[in-house]
């Protein structure tokens, strides 16, 4: 009964559809701290629908694909939530732009926005950022979409050319950001990031420099590795020299004195040159954000044509992990008394380490299934697993693929880990659980079970 109740929750909910058609299955822009682009997704919505969220309507269509898991974290907003650790992070953040960063009449110099809605447009959310109509980082297997009009934002970067249009030239913006993924420790369906844009005018940026009255912002010239065709050379390295001595500044805030930082070459569709920073904190080399020279086309459809500027984006849980020893991001949703107490501090910057609730066992299970003809997509299976299983699921693992030498059909093999973070599982409870995801992989994916 139990297994049967969680098959029907994934088949009616788990794209918000009310039927899954099999003959209507659809046959790398990296953002700030992102992999490549996963292939697309292969269930459609059902187009009449509505969806509601957040006081508002949206028909759906052949793009819709959030799952109830999904929608059940819109609107937490754990990065508001006073002395949660994602929290802190932002406080501490915050108060370390507003200390170091002001304007002659002492106020802050960069604008904080912490509670801009997650739904945003496509446009909002790759057009404005210069991503190609056909580039795979816009496909359904990497996101979550309303319609083919509105998706939960991939990234905190969304809201970038709003703001600056609305005349904006330093802020900071944090939120809640979607994403379909892999399932391990380290990555969730939803997690949070902090952004932060600064332009300067030709004055700001060449003020105190020698004879800065004569340098130029903008020249036309041709793109190379180490500026944009529109940028000077002398323009780029000072905005280049500002952003990195900005964010060297904001790491040894956060981890303390005598950091070693090294910078990493990288792209973004919407920052040239681009920059990956990393730390090297108790002995190993860890890559905390990214960040780079806007490109200027961004900045000038935006309306600021004659400033030049710099953009960069961490990942809150990232730092957190680091910083309070927290081994699992599903820890950040747990509501247990006993993780949430301690990071009830009355400083937000005094150090804290996070003491395990308990390390209870894990369970373990094998599914295995041949895939189908065309179209299969790890990302649906992920998402499968993760409305079935839940936080039930800590990790899922491809541990082996084979292909038959006669029907050259391919088969995969995935363990999933199931751990509770706060009592052991029985086998039986776990058993009906990954009953309900075989069942519902077969049913919505299209698979043939090898189980």
């Amino acid at each position: 009964m139990v297994c049967l109740a969680l098959v029907r929750a994934a088949y009616e909910h788990i794209y918000l559809v009310r039927k899954v058609s099999h003959a209507c299955r659809c046959h790398q822009h990296r953002a700030w701290g992102s992999r490549a682009a996963a292939s697309q997704s292969a269930v459609q919505g059902a187009p009449g629908s509505v969806l509601e969220l957040l006081g508002k309507s949206y028909p759906q269509d052949d793009h819709t694909n959030l799952t109830q898991k999904v929608l059940a974290k819109v609107g937490r907003n754990l990065h508001n939530q006073k002395f949660h650790p994602l929290w802190l992070m932002k406080e501490r953040v915050k108060e370390h732009f507003y200390q170091q960063y002001m304007v002659r009449s002492r106020t802050p110099l960069f604008s904080v926005y912490d509670q801009l809605p997650p739904v945003v447009t496509t446009w909002q959310n790759f057009d404005s950022l210069l991503i190609p109509a056909d580039h795979p980082s816009r496909k359904k297997g990497d996101n979550y979409y309303l319609n083919r009009a509105h998706m939960l934002r991939a990234h905190t970067s969304a809201h970038q050319w709003d703001l600056l249009h609305a005349g904006l030239n330093a802020f900071l913006v944090v939120g809640d950001v979607y994403r379909r993924d892999q399932i391990d420790c380290q990555h969730y369906p939803v997690f949070h990031q902090l952004e932060g844009v600064r332009l300067f005018s030709k004055h700001e940026l060449f003020a105190g420099v020698k004879d800065g009255e004569s340098l130029q912002l903008f020249e036309e010239g041709s793109r190379s590795a180490h500026k944009q065709e529109t940028h000077t050379m002398e323009a780029v390295k000072l905005v280049e020299f500002d952003l990195k001595q900005v964010l060297t500044r904001l790491v040894t805030h956060l981890f303390g004195d005598g950091l070693e930082v090294r910078w990493v070459d990288c792209y973004f569709p919407f920052t040239h040159p681009s920059f990956e920073m990393e730390i090297n904190f108790r002995g190993e080399w860890l890559e905390v954000l990214g960040c780079g020279v806007m490109e200027q086309q961004l900045v000038n459809s935006a309306g600021a044509q004659d400033r030049i500027g710099w953009a960069f984006g961490l990942g809150l849980e990232r730092l957190a992990m680091i910083l309070y020893d927290i081994p699992d991001i599903r820890l950040f949703w747990s509501e247990d008394e006993r993780f949430l107490k301690q990071f009830r501090l009355s400083d937000i910057n005094q150090s804290v380490k996070f003491q395990p609730l308990s390390k209870y066992p894990a369970v373990f299970n094998d599914i295995s299934f041949w895939l189908p003809s065309e179209n299969y997509t790890e990302n649906d299976f992920y998402d499968i697993v993760r409305t079935v299983g839940g936080d039930l699921v800590e990790k899922v693992d491809l541990i082996d693929k084979f292909e038959h030498p006669k029907t050259h059909r391919t088969s995969h093999c995935y363990r999933i880990t199931y751990r509770h973070m706060e009592r052991t599982l029985s086998q039986r409870e776990v058993s009906n659980v990954h009953q309900a995801v075989q069942e519902a992989a077969v049913q919505l994916l299209g698979v043939e079970g090898r189980f």
